[in-house]
């Protein structure tokens, strides 16, 4: 699992990765809010801890740019005893609250319960994502679709395609797909997703999208291309 921290102070955020480490979460940490929403852009996040007060752009400010495109489970730092930071978080669209200062058995425990809540979220509501407005990736029926026709594909190519599909749309490393498409137990090597990526452009290629809607960004990975054409 990896936590996003969005902290400007410098104790607090290392006091927390200390924290997450020792539970086995990997973290990144942004210290304003614009850095939060780039790096957000970026990377993909299981659960995002976030200051209310921060420099640039505030805390309700990143929650609410978050929660256009995506549910991911965000639990927001506020000032102790302020009734009005939690009813802004809260009115933002974070799941959960906790002021400063705060004990780590504490942090940990909302950290675990949020992320339990998100993956029976995720059972229970997997929706059918859509790649512009010809192709369809069902989780249900692990079905990747072309203009409602199932494409042929193996599971960890459906997966891998299922990943980079998945909103917001960004920029995914060969490191990032295995650990979410494929499982942190996944043996084979990076260079793998490379032969994924190159039969999910064989069988969904056409003119005008002869990269098979999956476009190869030099020096980082690989992204959905979400353009339109006409079949």
């Amino acid at each position: 699992m990896r936590l996003l921290i969005v902290e400007d102070e410098d104790s607090i955020a290392e006091v927390i990765a200390a924290y997450a480490a020792r539970e086995g979460y990997e973290s990144c940490r942004a210290a304003d809010g614009e850095a939060a929403l780039a790096l957000w852009e970026r990377e993909p996040f299981d659960l995002i801890l976030l200051d209310l007060m921060l420099p640039k752009l505030s805390g309700e400010g990143v929650c609410r740019r978050i929660r256009e495109t995506s549910d991911v489970p965000i639990i927001m730092l506020t000032a102790k005893g302020s009734e009005d930071d939690v009813v802004a978080g809260l009115d933002a669209g974070a799941d959960d609250y906790i002021p400063k200062p705060f004990s780590s058995r504490v942090l940990m425990a909302r950290i675990r319960a949020q992320l339990r809540r998100g993956e029976a979220r995720d059972r229970e509501n997997r929706p059918i994502i859509k790649v512009g407005s010809r192709l369809e990736v069902d989780s249900d029926r692990v079905e990747l679709r072309k203009d409602g026709q199932v494409v042929s594909v193996t599971r960890n190519e459906f997966l891998v395609f299922a990943a980079l599909a998945t909103p917001p749309i960004r920029t995914w490393s060969r490191d990032d797909i295995i650990r979410v498409a494929l499982g942190e137990d996944y043996e084979g090597f990076d260079r793998t997703v490379d032969t994924y990526i190159k039969n999910l452009r064989k069988k969904l290629a056409e003119p005008g999208h002869e990269n098979g809607w999956i476009q190869t960004v030099y020096g980082f990975g690989y992204r959905i291309d979400d353009s339109e054409t006409t079949p």
